[in-house]
């Protein structure tokens, strides 16, 4: 009866005791104790304090034009790198469940990809690396310039992005503003009524045009403090995230969870340093 409450482990542990009646009791015990270290609970536990990394790009090109640029080759020896050495790329919001319920185990060699702001090369070049491996990816979008900003994507490119099953499409704000510098400029009852409406604009028009949930925000420059993941909250925002080079784990919080901006140096050796160092054990915010 007591050799049925423990894993298999243990219970071989407890057959052998059976076996061997000489063994004391005292040693039994330990016997058992380090048999459930070493089995199903220990791999629990290693589980439960895993970390995921959360990759933000921008841009895609030839060549590199600018700091925010990732040459699309780069782009798809990093796909072709977490495949071969079995990473697992998973959605963000399935991310986001995990990461809301404190019990929930987060999968090793997981890896999340987003992209902010909406650049055409992102329909142009990601698109097909996407659909070439069937990734999931979330898309940060600040609505202004869709359709309107010469290097933006159009809502038609958006609607297709949209309906392939593979692509997310959530919020960067309404314009992408810097709330430092608003703060600076406005009183305090303008710069709130300001952030409410780059929350509250953004939302609506893209769950207007797009027909998704969006409820997940990205920082504009990574900017924010309480103040704004309070508004955010309010606003209905349930996650948000930061540039910071960190792997989300339990520890992080959900309106500022951390992310790694990529860019063209991150790539062979360095990229595969950041990958491994990011997903292995250890403490993360």
């Amino acid at each position: 009866m007591i050799c049925s409450s423990f894993p298999e482990s243990a219970l071989r542990f407890c057959i052998v005791a059976k076996r061997l009646r000489s063994i004391p009791a005292a040693i039994l015990a330990v016997l058992l104790a380090v048999a459930a270290l070493t089995g199903p609970f220990a791999c629990a536990s290693a589980e439960e304090s895993g970390r995921v990394p959360i990759l933000v790009y921008h841009r895609f090109g030839e060549i590199v034009t600018d700091s925010m640029t990732v040459r699309t080759a780069t782009f798809a020896a990093q796909l072709e790198w977490l495949t071969s050495h079995h990473y697992r790329i998973i959605p963000l919001r399935r991310l986001i469940d995990l990461l809301s319920d404190r019990q929930a185990a987060l999968p090793p060699r997981a890896v999340v990809i987003t992209a902010d702001d909406g650049h055409e090369s992102v329909y142009r070049e990601m698109l097909p690396e996407i659909q070439r491996y069937r990734i999931p990816v979330t898309l940060f979008i600040y609505p202004s310039a869709i359709s309107n900003a010469s290097y933006a994507m159009t809502w038609d490119q958006l609607a297709q992005l949209a309906s392939l099953g593979l692509v997310d499409i959530q919020s960067h704000t309404y314009w992408h503003p810097n709330f430092n510098h608003e703060r600076a400029k406005l009183a305090p009852n303008a710069y709130r009524a300001f952030v409410t409406t780059q929350f509250a604009r953004s939302k609506q028009v893209l769950e207007g045009k797009l027909r998704g949930k969006v409820d997940l925000l990205a920082w504009p420059f990574g900017i924010h403090d309480p103040e704004l993941e309070h508004w955010a909250s309010e606003a209905g925002y349930k996650a948000a995230f930061t540039l910071q080079r960190l792997p989300a784990s339990h520890a992080s919080s959900l309106l500022a969870l951390p992310r790694y901006l990529v860019t063209d140096a991150d790539n062979g050796a360095r990229f595969a340093a950041l990958i491994e160092n990011a997903t292995s054990p250890g403490d993360a915010p």
